[in-house]
């Protein structure tokens, strides 16, 4: 068993791809046959398997889940009283809720076995830069 500590440093919301550096370490560090589970360690961020081929598919979801989940500014929200961070607080941890923020992936001949366009993504929930911590654990 072995695990890893990943992180990744966002510039406000959007989804942040990390599938090279969690490839290389299972390729250096992994059995040849695993499993790799990862856990985002934050309330407000949350893990995606999705296409890194075309980046509009990345601007739509984001866009997809402002609409769904608008910040406290929007009227349609004003019943929210978790707000101490600030508009996006709330919604951030509604989104968070809504997503996985835990990911299983089989390891088969010493690499993750993904699709040809699938990525591993950090989805930024919060408007402000953070700096988040995805735990790996290969076993």
């Amino acid at each position: 068993m072995s695990h890893q500590m990943f992180e990744i440093t966002t510039h406000g919301a959007g989804l942040y791809e990390f599938t090279n550096q969690v490839g290389a370490w299972v390729a250096r560090e992994g059995p040849l046959e695993a499993a790799l589970t990862l856990i985002v360690q934050h309330t407000s961020a949350s893990l995606l398997i999705q296409e890194n081929a075309d980046p509009e598919v990345q601007d739509d979801l984001q866009a997809y889940f402002n609409r769904l989940v608008p910040p406290t500014t929007n009227p349609s929200m004003a019943y929210l009283t978790h707000t101490y961070e600030g508009p996006d607080d709330m919604p951030a941890h509604i989104k968070s809720a809504m997503l996985p923020t835990t990911l299983t992936i089989p390891v088969i001949s010493g690499r993750m076995c993904l699709g040809t366009w699938q990525g591993l993504y950090l989805f930024e929930h919060r408007t402000r830069s953070h700096v988040r911590q995805v735990l790996g654990l290969l076993r």
